[in-house]
């Protein structure tokens, strides 16, 4: 009798145990409940990740999203500013384009937070935004005297555009190995903002993001600048929406010329895009 019941008290043990450890079929369960878009925008989320899974070359492969940038640097990102044009740069522009880049991203990272905490296990809620670095043809360019941040001269890219020393970027080096940066790790940089005088439109990838020089110097007091913050949905991985709408949706940010601002969906599509990704990290 006792050895009947001994065997029962270990049955309802192991049992207990199963329940109450996470990472069970419970846990399991609570972890999913993580995602939770709005009913009406189920659908087209679906839509967009499988029309994201149906065009993306390497989508899971790929090492060098925003996501993984931040994940490297522990909770922060790095940019260096290439400055395509003649017109000159004082302290007070440079300050200011500093505080504008470091808002616009900003946006994209209060979407991926809920009451100040990170959504879905994402584990930074504020990501500081680190500008290291100016890249010129002429120093003289640049109307400060002060060394607050790195300046390149003369290292010009295969079309002639001025850019940061390519020893010192994640592009470059998607190892992490800046050993030959000559401000070594710290002053690496992850993203270019990238300002041609006299383009039109933008561009954007793991690279960093460029547009016109005197679009974005001249949208400093905006409160959304809309086409920086359409391609640095592009940084994380968001795609374009030239040809095609997701039910229901007709007006969002990654719909170029159809918003200004990050709206709900623009929200839900990055979360969905953590969700998808955030399993190489160990979450």
């Amino acid at each position: 009798m006792r050895r009947h019941l001994a065997r029962l008290l270990t049955v309802l043990a192991v049992l207990a145990a199963a329940f109450a450890t996470p990472g069970t079929a419970s846990g399991e369960a609570q972890a999913a409940d993580e995602w939770n878009p709005p009913a009406h925008l189920a659908q087209p989320l679906n839509e967009v990740w499988n029309h994201v899974e149906s065009t993306y070359g390497n989508l899971y492969g790929f090492r060098n999203y925003g996501w993984d940038q931040i994940m490297a640097n522990r909770g922060s990102v790095n940019y260096c500013v290439r400055w395509e044009s003649d017109a000159p740069v004082s302290a007070a522009l440079r300050d200011r384009i500093h505080a504008a880049l470091k808002k616009q991203f900003g946006k994209w990272m209060t979407a991926m937070t809920e009451n100040g905490k990170g959504h879905n296990a994402w584990p930074y809620p504020n990501v500081p935004v680190n500008i290291v670095g100016w890249a010129v043809k002429n120093r003289a360019t640049l109307q400060w005297t002060d060394n607050s941040v790195d300046i390149y001269t003369g290292i010009l890219d295969s079309g002639g555009a001025p850019q940061c020393a390519p020893d010192c970027g994640r592009f470059f080096h998607q190892d992490g190995n800046y050993s030959k940066c000559p401000g070594g790790a710290a002053r690496h940089y992850d993203q270019s903002l990238w300002l041609t005088k006299g383009f039109g439109g933008g561009a954007g990838g793991d690279w960093g993001q460029r547009m016109g020089q005197e679009y974005f110097t001249g949208a400093l007091n905006q409160e959304n600048i809309h086409i920086y913050l359409h391609e640095v949905g592009h940084t994380f991985g968001l795609d374009d929406f030239y040809d095609w709408s997701p039910t229901g949706q007709c007006c969002f940010l990654m719909k170029a010329g159809s918003a200004a601002q990050i709206t709900e969906f623009d929200t839900w599509m990055l979360r969905d895009f953590w969700r998808h990704l955030k399993s190489r990290y160990g979450l």
